[in-house]
């Protein structure tokens, strides 16, 4: 888990990359708690995104779970990679599982550090 990354309490991530934009994937906590995913479902590009509400779907052997976007923003890109080898997700959730980037005004205040979102998946 990295420090400069913010959760939600859905379990995504959010990390701002060095061009300004949100960086969206799920955590390893929620690809463990999924199972081996075998299908990604992800918004398109210029696709609007707002706070808690679902952006797309993931499948993994055990379920099919909504995925819920950490910001407001527009969709800039889908990582293709995770789209053509979903496994990316369990095996490195937070390089190159991540699922979007999207352009975004403000992170919202109710994302969790990385000691806040330890505390919520340790309860």
């Amino acid at each position: 888990m990295s420090d400069e990354i913010r959760y939600s309490k859905d379990h995504e991530w959010v990390r701002i990359d060095a061009d300004g934009h949100a960086v969206i994937g799920v955590t390893d906590f929620a690809a463990g708690q999924l199972g081996d995913v075998v299908y990604v479902d992800l918004p398109a590009v210029g696709d609007e995104l707002t706070a808690g509400t679902e952006m797309g779907e993931i499948e993994s052997t055990k379920s099919v779970s909504d995925l819920f976007s950490p910001i407001d923003g527009t969709v800039l890109e889908q990582n293709q990679e995770v789209v053509d080898a979903p496994e990316l997700v369990n095996s490195s959730p937070f390089e190159q599982g991540w699922l979007l980037k999207a352009s975004f005004e403000e992170l919202p205040e109710d994302l969790l550090s990385a000691d806040e979102y330890r505390q919520l998946t340790q309860s």
